[in-house]
């Protein structure tokens, strides 16, 4: 039994357990266990009525109607591939998304969206999901632009700038992924530690967007595209409560015989 499968029916056990454990869940989701198992493993139910899923039915009902079905030419390109001339790092968050804030096309941009639209430095044993992703964009589709793009109310800024200096945290993945935006933090405090918190999450959610292209650098094959101006990087804001984008370019002084 391979690793996967393994991990697979411990946690199905591991639920089994919770539910049988607490009383209060027992009488709708005990009864979904088996369905979800199967469900899981390929048996879908066709018929379910289940909200979510009719609402995402629904949804590519009218993607196809709407936009598949009246593009022919466009996905008949994209089933030979795909050739990208944007990357974009953007938020999780579901206000902010992409395609819809800056009009892209499928095949138009390559994204990555995660807490607070952070760039890690490079690092290969903890962050190769990304750098896989960043690899691939440079190296394979040749895209020409990487846009880190931040935004308004960022929940994970404001998660940055409440971090406690005692190193103490309560969340298992999310503190330790918005340090990557800590330099950004110290900056903001030193220079506008007079201003309110409000006020400082907005200029930090700036900030970390500059620190994110300058670990994009860090990056020996984006630094490589970066000098030779195949690729240019750019930082973006989009404020969704005053409908208002800001976009900025960071002049790296690079010059094709840099060195790092």
């Amino acid at each position: 039994m391979g690793g996967g499968e393994s991990s697979y029916e411990e946690a199905i056990a591991g639920l089994s357990k919770l539910l049988r454990n607490n009383h209060e869940l027992l009488g709708v989701a005990a009864s979904k266990i088996n369905q979800l198992t199967a469900e899981l493993g390929g048996a879908v139910d066709e018929d379910t009525s289940e909200p979510a899923a009719e609402r995402i039915r629904a949804g590519f009902a009218l993607f196809k109607k709407e936009k598949y079905e009246k593009n022919p030419e466009l996905f008949g390109q994209l089933a030979k591939g795909q050739s990208p001339k944007f990357m974009v790092f953007a938020c999780c968050d579901s206000r902010v998304c992409p395609s819809h804030v800056l009009d892209f096309q499928p095949g138009e941009a390559f994204m990555i969206r995660n807490i607070a639209n952070m760039v890690p430095p490079f690092d290969p044993a903890k962050y190769s999901g990304v750098g896989a992703a960043i690899e691939y964009a440079v190296l394979h589709l040749k895209v020409e632009n990487i846009l880190v793009m931040g935004h308004s109310c960022c929940g994970g800024i404001r998660g940055l700038m409440s971090l406690r200096e005692d190193g103490v945290t309560k969340s298992a993945f999310i503190e330790d992924w918005v340090k990557i935006g800590l330099n950004a933090k110290t900056k903001v405090k030193s220079e506008c530690n007079d201003l309110d918190l409000d006020a400082q999450c907005n200029m930090l959610e700036k900030e970390v967007v500059n620190v994110s292209l300058g670990n994009l650098l860090t990056y020996p094959f984006v630094r490589e595209a970066v000098a030779k101006k195949t690729l240019s990087l750019k930082g973006g804001h989009y404020d969704f409560v005053n409908g208002s984008f800001e976009l900025w370019n960071l002049d790296f002084n690079l010059t094709p015989s840099l060195k790092v």
